[in-house]
C-alpha cells in the first residue's frame, strides 16, 4: 500500500502520478528543505523543478515520455498508457517514497547542490 501523499491512477489515456505535497509530512519536510535553501519553497512547481533535477542525475530514463502538471498544492505527472510507461510511473512513485521516507537525502542535496537547481 502507499503512502497517503501519492497515488498512481493508471486510465484508458494516461498514467498519472499525484503526489499531494501539502500533506503533512511532505509538507513538514518541505519546510525544512526551505529552512536549508530559502529557494526552496516546495510548492507543487518546486517539487516539479526538484524531480526534474534529481532524475537527470539519478534516473535519466523516468524522464523520457514524462510531462508534468505542476500546482501550488500537488504536483502531477503522467505518462501515455503502455507497458513500458507503467514501469516508469511505478518506479517515479517509488523514487518519490524513497525520498520522503529518507528525507536526509532530501536536506543533503538541497545543502550540497541546491545552487544548481533552477527553482521556480
Amino acid at each position: 500500500m502507499m503512502p497517503d501523499y501519492i497515488k498512481v491512477n493508471k486510465s484508458a489515456d494516461r498514467i498519472d502520478i499525484w503526489f499531494y505535497n501539502e500533506n503533512d509530512k511532505p509538507f513538514s519536510i518541505g519546510e525544512k528543505m526551505c529552512e536549508i535553501n530559502e529557494n526552496a519553497y516546495m510548492n507543487g512547481y518546486n517539487w516539479d523543478t526538484f524531480f526534474n533535477y534529481y532524475l537527470a542525475e539519478n534516473a535519466p530514463d523516468i524522464l523520457e515520455g514524462l510531462e508534468s502538471n505542476p500546482e501550488a498544492g500537488s504536483y502531477t505527472a503522467f505518462y501515455e498508457p503502455g507497458g513500458e510507461n507503467e514501469k516508469k510511473a511505478e518506479r517515479f512513485a517509488q523514487i518519490i517514497i524513497s525520498l520522503i521516507e529518507h528525507e536526509d537525502e532530501l536536506y543533503q542535496i538541497v545543502r550540497e547542490k541546491g545552487d544548481e537547481v533552477e527553482w521556480d
